[in-house]
């Protein structure tokens, strides 16, 4: 996995007064954490960070080698985007938390879960429940996985891969529960067709309304149709 580089400038100034200006600039605020330091403030181009991770491939997993501007203590640390905030409307990055990594040191991180193929189960009419979309293992910066990729051509009906059925590099360590059920196919849920029973109930209940109506005994409800002939208010 090849170090992807992007440009940030050092700042000294915060506030909203500030952002503002930086997004009328066509930048976004960014903090950079880690490396046994105080946070740290930074202005970044939000379309240049965007192409970083798409280009990639690795999402928010993507290693960044810094080129800074205004501190050359930051020039060329390698950080990963720790949180991304987008405008609520318009979808783009209004701030970025980037964190310091240590290539020599293991890390935490979420990597995501790729399905391929058509079930078996599937083409008899099942339905294939993929309930975990990533699962969290521990490795060294430079070693982790782009994804993980599943084949579900084998699964019949009632079938299901766990995360302990992923095979998982050398060196990476899983932090999520194996147990956890990835995939299922599962039968499509059938409607209930009502038993003799209710039908029976249904039936007596009919035949009860229907008597009463005969008797002419209750008025209907409240909204509903006046019987023909009753009194009403401003009749002639």
């Amino acid at each position: 996995m090849a170090d992807t580089h992007l440009e940030v400038e050092a700042r000294e100034q915060t506030g909203k007064g500030v952002a503002r200006k930086l997004r009328a600039a066509n930048k976004i605020p960014a903090v950079l954490y880690g490396g046994g330091r105080p946070a740290f403030s930074l202005a970044l181009n939000p379309f240049h960070l965007q192409k970083v991770l798409h280009d990639s491939e690795m999402g928010m997993n993507t290693l960044i080698d810094l080129k800074v501007t205004g501190h050359a203590e930051l020039d060329g640390k390698t950080v990963m985007v720790r949180e991304l905030q987008r405008d609520p409307v318009k979808g783009s990055f209004v701030h970025a938390d980037l964190y310091e990594v240590d290539l020599s040191q293991k890390i935490e991180v979420n990597v995501p879960i790729h399905v391929t193929g058509k079930s078996a189960g599937v083409e008899l009419g099942g339905i294939l429940d993929h309930a975990l979309r990533e699962i969290e293992v521990k490795c060294l910066p430079r070693a982790i996985p782009d994804e993980f990729v599943l084949d579900v051509t084998p699964l019949e009906l009632g079938d299901s891969l766990h995360v302990r059925d992923i095979e998982l590099p050398e060196g990476v360590e899983l932090i999520s529960d194996a147990a956890l059920s990835i995939i299922s196919v599962v039968a499509p849920a059938k409607e209930e067709e009502p038993t003799v029973e209710a039908v029976a109930e249904g039936e007596e209940g009919e035949a009860a309304e229907g008597a009463e109506g005969a008797e002419g005994g209750e008025a209907p409800a409240e909204g509903g149709a006046k019987p023909e002939g009753g009194d009403s208010e401003g009749g002639s």
